[in-house]
C-alpha cells in the first residue's frame, strides 16, 4: 500500500527520499495551476515551489490540513513573490498589485462559449482576490473548500461564505448559460 501525501511529507524530514514520491504524484497539479496562472514562468516557479517545500517541509502540520493544500500555498505564495517582483521590475515605474498582475485574464481564450468571456472576466476581476483565489483553486485545481481555505489562509467556513457569494455573482452574470456548470458540484 502507497503511503499517502501526508505520510510521504512528514516522513521525508527522515528521510529525504520519500519527498520524492511526493513530488512524482503532484508535480502535475501544481504545474497545471502555475501554467493557468503565469504561463511564461511556470517550469522555474514549480522548481522554487518543490525547493521551498523541501527546505520547509519541517514546518508542516498534517493537523492544520492535508500535504496537497499546504503545496499549493507554498505555490500560492510563490506566485504571490514572482508577480510582487515583476510590478517592480516595471520599466515605466507604473506598480501593480500581485491581484492584478494575476494573468488569469487568459481564461477566455480557452473557453469553448467565447460569447461569455467578457461577462465573466469581467465578474472574475470584480470579485476580492481572495474569492476569486478560492473559486479558482476549487474550479480549476480540484481543491475542496478546506483545502482551498488552507492555501489562502482564511477558516473553512468563512471559505464557504466567500465562495457562495463568488459562485452566486458568477450565476448572476452569466444569466442562465452555463459553461462552468455552476449548478452542478461548484454550485
Amino acid at each position: 500500500m502507497d503511503a499517502d501525501d501526508e505520510e510521504l511529507l512528514t516522513g521525508s524530514t527522515r528521510d529525504p527520499e520519500a519527498f520524492e514520491a511526493l513530488v512524482v504524484r503532484l508535480s502535475g497539479v501544481l504545474h497545471g495551476y502555475l501554467v493557468r496562472r503565469a504561463p511564461d514562468a511556470a517550469d522555474d516557479l514549480l522548481a522554487e515551489v518543490w525547493l521551498r517545500a523541501f527546505t520547509g517541509r519541517a514546518g508542516f502540520d498534517a493537523g492544520r490540513g492535508t500535504a496537497r493544500a499546504w503545496l499549493f500555498g507554498v505555490a500560492r505564495n510563490v506566485l504571490a513573490e514572482h508577480w510582487r517582483r515583476i510590478a517592480q521590475e516595471r520599466p515605466d515605474g507604473h506598480r501593480r498589485t500581485p491581484d492584478t498582475s494575476d494573468p488569469w485574464q487568459a481564461v477566455d481564450q480557452r473557453l469553448d462559449a467565447a460569447a461569455l468571456a467578457p461577462r465573466l472576466r469581467d465578474t472574475l476581476a470584480g470579485l476580492p482576490a481572495v474569492e476569486r483565489d478560492l473559486l479558482l483553486l476549487i474550479a480549476w485545481e480540484q481543491l475542496t473548500p478546506t483545502e482551498a481555505a488552507d492555501v489562502v489562509g482564511v477558516p473553512a467556513g468563512t471559505a464557504r461564505s466567500r465562495l457562495h457569494r463568488a459562485r452566486g455573482r458568477l450565476r448572476d452574470a452569466l444569466g442562465t448559460t452555463n459553461p462552468l456548470h455552476l449548478s452542478g458540484e461548484l454550485a
